[in-house]
């Protein structure tokens, strides 16, 4: 398989199997007598891996299922045989990209990225997933047309293997002012243009609500005029990346409304860092926030 991309946002892919800390050390979160709170059923609840370190994989699995999440984002195919002993859908898969700084819009990745994606895309499929996740890579002085262009030549090149396989790729919208610095798709309407100058539905934006509060703002109009393009969402608070509480600046329940509103039926999986040293505790707190 290919390397997962670079340490920091998907270092945990690394640790995807047992690894981590005994379960009687999870947390204070009582799994067996504390029953799963009883879910609205508008919002398909997902949990990115890494954003709750440093709980291992089955970890995470254990708790986030007695909560009703039915996803785990941001895992290979290393994972699969995790979430599937506990029923868990891989909502987001990696394991194709090179990093986020080296993606589609650099033409000299493109044969190392084909030959990734065409290894991943049938294994993805094989396992009754849907979304692969994939970066436009950094800008290194690339103006934006230019980026287009490459991006578009580039993912093209896979795109009749993605719809064959009925797997979507995703690039996800990440903020290019606190984050990751020179990202070039940091704004909506770049994606957007990206999706239309493909024209396949295999191919979609990963609205990320935090990156994007940075970068952009203006949330709820982008999603309701836009959510065509929108195939995935990320939740975290701004700012500080961490718990959907009233320190941060987001209204999770009126964004949340706005997607149910588009027809929207895929996963929203919850991208944030717990300040809390109980992280099912705060995961809850973030389902509960979001559950409209």
């Amino acid at each position: 398989m290919t390397k997962p991309i670079n340490p920091g946002r998907r270092e945990s892919f690394k640790k995807v199997l047992l690894g981590g800390a005994a379960l009687g050390t999870l947390s204070s979160f009582d799994f067996e007598e504390k029953k799963a709170p009883s879910l609205k059923g508008n919002i398909k609840h997902g949990v990115c891996l890494w954003s709750m370190r440093p709980l291992s994989l089955e970890e995470l699995c254990i708790g986030a299922k007695k909560l009703g999440v039915q996803g785990v984002d941001i895992v290979g195919p290393d994972a699969y045989p995790t979430l599937q002993k506990y029923g868990l859908h891989c909502s987001m898969s990696n394991g194709a990209e090179i990093s986020i700084a080296d993606g589609w819009n650099d033409p000299q990745f493109h044969d190392q990225l084909v030959k990734n994606y065409e290894e991943v895309i049938p294994i993805v499929a094989k396992n009754g997933y849907t979304n692969l996740i994939a970066f436009s890579g950094n800008r290194r002085g690339m103006d934006d047309e230019t980026g287009l262009k490459n991006c578009e030549a580039g993912l093209k090149r896979i795109l009749p293997l993605a719809e064959k396989h009925g797997v979507v790729i995703q690039m996800e919208l990440l903020n290019s002012k606190v984050d990751h610095k020179d990202y070039m798709c940091d704004k909506s309407p770049w994606g957007i243009e990206l999706c239309k100058r493909i024209g396949s539905e295999n191919f979609k934006l990963l609205f990320d609500i935090y990156h994007m509060q940075i970068d952009e703002g203006d949330i709820i109009r982008t999603i309701k005029n836009n959510h065509q393009y929108f195939g995935h969402y990320h939740t975290a608070g701004n700012p500080g990346r961490h718990e959907l509480d009233d320190e941060q600046e987001i209204y999770y329940p009126a964004i949340m409304k706005a997607i149910v509103e588009t027809g929207y039926k895929g996963f929203v999986s919850h991208e944030f860092v717990p300040k809390q040293e109980d992280k099912i505790a705060a995961l809850q707190q973030a389902i509960e926030v979001c559950d409209v």
